[in-house]
């Protein structure tokens, strides 16, 4: 049976990705929209390229409300010395553009969700053709993935580099490498509650090299955090042979998450009150919050209690929960994956 050809993306870079130097451009994607017939969303992007050698794809804002990549990212693609290079470095500091423009975490456009949307298709939303050309168009020409994240609006995070436990025991090994040599201050063998359609996924598949982060949260972005995300940068392209120089080691405190334990979800909208702080050790059985009814006084409120021992790792956040939100996440103190 005949198969047709994948159809082109209708995203072009106006950089070359393959020339040599520093280059400021955008990927254009035509969206025609009411107030713009022939419009067209513009993701920044930066290549620089110096002589042979491995390449590095590095993104944030792929959840439009995550700001320590951007942040660390806009500072690199403006500041890194050429001389420094040896390969190549591809830097989209924002790569759900419009999420990032709106400060949400899924589009405004389409509310898709970008990190749910891979591998994505050339003739999908606007968020699935984000996808569709990250997929066949940058990920191929790298050799390492650096994807950041924080907790967004809703979710405040210890900060930790991470990778996953990987069928291909070689490739999993040079993906805790490179989370080793970030050197935040924690370092996550990381389980994910919803994996499919990730770029994480996607990258992984490809067999490349992937590190992800959770850099904080809360809506923001702190001094700290962003300098963790800034060094942690520097730090994996030394790692890769791409900058010159050696990681700046600093010490990391491994965790894992092994079962779907680690979760709690909220059964009870409410006012959620925590019994301890990010990175404070909890017991099995222990209160990690309480949620109070809100509707009037004197009612008792829903505990919430650790299933496992170990410290928490994730929070939520701000002060009111909704029913199915994501109340805590602990995490296991362990030796290097």
């Amino acid at each position: 049976m005949l198969t047709s050809a994948p159809r082109p993306s209708p995203m072009t870079a106006t950089v070359d990705l393959d020339a040599q130097g520093v280059h400021h451009g955008h990927l254009r994607l035509p969206h025609s929209r009411d107030d713009s017939a022939w419009g067209s969303i513009m993701i920044p992007i930066c290549v620089v390229a110096n002589g042979s050698g491995p390449t590095a794809l590095l993104t944030g804002g792929n959840h439009g409300d995550e700001y320590e990549g951007p942040a660390a990212l806009f500072e690199l693609a403006r500041t890194l010395d050429l001389a420094q290079v040896s390969g190549r470095i591809i830097i989209v500091p924002a790569l759900n553009y419009p999420a990032f423009r709106a400060g949400t975490r899924t589009s405004p456009i389409d509310r898709g969700n970008l990190n749910r949307s891979f591998p994505g298709r050339p003739d999908g939303t606007v968020t699935e053709k984000i996808a569709d050309y990250v997929t066949r168009h940058l990920i191929p020409l790298a050799d390492i993935v650096l994807d950041f994240h924080s907790g967004g609006r809703t979710l405040d995070f210890l900060p930790y580099a991470a990778a996953h436990a990987l069928p291909d025991k070689d490739q999993e090994t040079r993906c805790f490498a490179a989370v080793e040599a970030f050197a935040a201050p924690f370092s996550m063998k990381m389980l994910e509650i919803d994996a499919v359609g990730m770029l994480d996924t996607t990258v992984e598949e490809m067999g490349k090299v992937f590190v992800t982060t959770e850099l904080g949260g809360a809506g923001t972005a702190t001094a700290n955090s962003i300098d963790i995300a800034r060094r942690g940068t520097l730090n994996v392209l030394r790692h890769a042979g791409i900058l010159a120089g050696t990681p700046d080691h600093q010490d990391t405190r491994w965790l894992d998450m092994p079962s779907s334990e680690c979760f709690t979800f909220a059964e009870d909208d409410g006012l959620i009150a925590f019994a301890l702080d990010l990175g404070q050790p909890v017991k099995t059985g222990e209160i990690i919050a309480r949620v109070y009814p809100i509707g009037r006084t004197g009612l008792a409120p829903t505990e919430y209690r650790a299933a496992m021992d170990g410290v928490l790792a994730a929070r939520h956040v701000p002060g009111l929960i909704k029913a199915g939100d994501c109340l805590s996440v602990i995490a296991t103190i362990t030796e290097h994956p």
